[in-house]
């Protein structure tokens, strides 16, 4: 079984469909996270209660972080798995097109979705590590690695820290731009691309997500959060 998994990940179709698996794990993921995040809106308690619970969540069946720990992996292995099969895929495609037509048949619309993904990717990746050192471990949090959720939040996005909200806020829509062109690439991979339905979820994705993001960053920025 294991061979004929390894088999098929070597094939194009085989990396696309990877692609597609790992990017609508990171889709569920990134829903549940945003309407986590959205929680600050309650107030200090709600959303310390919030990030609590994740830690204990499945207790005392399973240890403390047990559960928080098993998604944490699987979130890692779906972004190594998404980022390698997109590497792998633009190797494939350089590889069999070495020499680029001597008049360019690609539309500007391909040609920025493509510089999208890829330079989208790349920034979202920066953004990833900055987040975990931020938030998670508090490493270069302003209230440090001791503060309460709630605090590290609301420090990170204040008027001061503006160089941090600018930099969520471009790595906020390289996700948006990123998924919007990932759902609808992964609709023709697992050929559902004849409906337009699909291009229209992937505008509302995309676009909920952005706007639920940015929604902290300028409620803190502007004083509604404090």
């Amino acid at each position: 079984m294991a061979v004929v998994i390894s088999e098929l990940y070597r094939t194009t179709v085989g990396k696309k469909a990877v692609m597609a698996v790992t990017g609508g794990i990171l889709v569920l993921f990134l829903i549940a996270h945003m309407a986590g995040n959205l929680k600050v809106f309650l107030g200090a308690s709600d959303f310390n209660h919030y990030a609590e619970w994740l830690r204990t969540v499945g207790e005392p069946a399973v240890p403390r972080r047990g559960l928080l720990s098993v998604a944490e992996v699987v979130l890692g292995v779906s972004v190594i798995l998404h980022m390698w099969s997109a590497i792998s895929l633009a190797r494939t495609a350089r590889r069999a097109r070495p020499v680029g037509y001597a008049a360019r048949k690609k539309s500007h619309a391909h040609g920025y979705a493509v510089h999208t993904m890829r330079w989208g990717g790349v920034i979202i990746a920066l953004y990833l590590v900055w987040h975990l050192l931020d938030l998670t471990f508090g490493a270069v949090n302003p209230v440090g690695h001791t503060a309460t959720p709630y605090e590290k939040v609301v420090a990170d996005f204040a008027p001061s820290h503006w160089y941090v909200t600018l930099f969520y806020v471009v790595a906020v829509v390289m996700v948006g731009l990123h998924l919007r062109h990932g759902i609808r690439s992964a609709a023709r991979t697992l050929g559902l691309a004849g409906a337009r339905g699909y291009d229209l979820l992937a505008a509302a994705v995309s676009t909920l997500l952005v706007a639920g993001f940015l929604a902290i960053p300028i409620a803190v920025s502007f004083g509604w959060v404090k």
